[in-house]
C-alpha cells in the first residue's frame, strides 16, 4: 500500500470516528457511562459476529493474548471516552484526542524501533500546532486528563497491532478486541448499580457502527504503512470535528480555523508528495 493511499484512508476514517463522538455527546446527561459502555461492546460483538462465521476455517480463538490485551486498552479508552465528550464541546475534546499521532512517534520508536525522519517529526509538530490554533484549549481540567488518556489508549491500540496474528483478519480482530472486553465491563455495569436502562443502546449500536468503520481502517492501514510515516494523517479528523460542531451544537468557528487547518492540511499533502517520490524510487 503506497503511503497516500494510507492516508486517504485514515482522514475517511476519522471523519466515520467524529459522527461516533457527535452521538455519544448527545447522549442525555446522566447516562450511566459503564452501561453504556456494556452495550457498546455486545453491540460490536452482535454485528461482527455473523462476519466471524463465515470464514470458518481459520482458528478464531487462537493466539489470543495480544487481543486480550488490546481488547482492555480499547475498554478503558472507551470509558475515558464517553466522560469527556459529555463534559467538553466536540471541537475540544477531538484536538486533545488527536495528539494520539504524535504520541505514536516516540511509543512507536520505544517499542519497535521505528526510524525518526525530520519530514515526519516537523509534519507532525507543525499539525499539532494547527490543532491548538483551531480549538484554542484554555485550561486544563479532568475532562481534557480524560481526552489524554483516550489519546493514549488510541495511540497503543494502533501499535499493538503489529503485535496481533496474521492469520486473523480485519472482521476477526475487532470482534476479539471487543469480545475480550465484555467480561470486565459487565463487572463494571454491575459496580456502578445503576437501574438497567435500554434507551441509549440505539446510540450505542449507531455509535458503534462508526467508530467500528474507523477501527476496521486502523487495522488495516497500521498494519501494512510504518506509523510514522502516516500518523499525522489522522489530524484532518479535526476538521470534521469542526463542521459537525457547527451543524449540530452550534459551535461557531472564527478565523483560527483557517490558519490552524492550513497548518494540519498542507503539511501532509507535503508529506504524501514526499513519501510518493521515495516510493517510486
Amino acid at each position: 500500500m503506497s503511503v497516500g493511499f494510507a492516508m486517504v484512508l485514515l482522514v475517511l476514517g476519522n471523519i466515520v470516528a467524529v459522527l461516533s463522538d457527535a452521538l455519544i455527546k448527545n447522549m442525555p446527561t446522566g447516562t450511566a457511562v459503564y452501561q453504556f459502555v456494556l452495550f457498546r461492546q455486545l453491540t460490536a460483538v452482535l454485528m461482527l459476529l455473523p462476519f466471524c462465521l463465515i470464514n470458518t476455517k481459520s482458528k478464531l480463538f487462537s493466539h489470543v493474548k495480544w487481543h486480550f490485551v488490546r481488547g482492555h486498552v480499547w475498554l478503558f479508552g472507551a470509558i475515558f471516552m464517553v466522560l469527556s465528550l459529555q463534559a467538553l464541546p466536540l471541537a475540544t475534546v477531538n484536538a486533545i484526542f488527536y495528539t494520539a499521532p504524535l504520541l505514536m512517534l516516540p511509543l512507536g520508536f520505544l517499542f519497535y524501533r521505528d526510524k525518526l525522519t525530520i519530514p515526519t517529526i516537523a509534519v507532525s509538530i507543525i499539525g499539532f500546532i494547527g490543532i491548538i490554533i483551531v480549538v484554542q484549549p484554555t485550561q486544563i481540567s479532568l475532562a481534557a486528563i480524560s481526552a489524554l488518556i483516550v489519546a493514549v489508549t488510541m495511540a497503543t491500540n494502533n501499535l499493538l497491532i503489529r503485535k496481533l496474528p496474521y492469520h486473523h483478519n480485519v472482521v476477526q480482530t475487532l470482534f476479539l478486541t471487543n469480545l475480550m472486553g465484555i467480561p470486565f465491563a459487565l463487572s463494571l455495569a454491575i459496580w456502578e448499580n445503576q437501574p438497567l436502562d435500554w434507551s441509549p443502546l440505539l446510540t450505542a449500536a449507531s455509535s458503534n457502527l462508526f467508530i467500528l468503520i474507523y477501527a476496521g481502517i486502523c487495522v488495516f492501514v497500521y498494519r501494512t504503512v510504518e506509523a510514522h510515516k502516516i500518523s499525522s494523517a489522522e489530524y484532518t479528523g479535526l476538521l470534521g470535528a469542526v463542521v459537525v460542531g457547527i451543524m449540530w451544537f452550534d459551535e461557531v468557528p472564527d478565523m483560527s480555523l483557517v490558519i490552524g487547518s492550513a497548518l494540519i492540511i498542507l503539511p501532509l499533502v507535503w508529506l504524501a508528495a514526499l513519501e510518493s517520490v521515495k516510493h517510486k524510487k
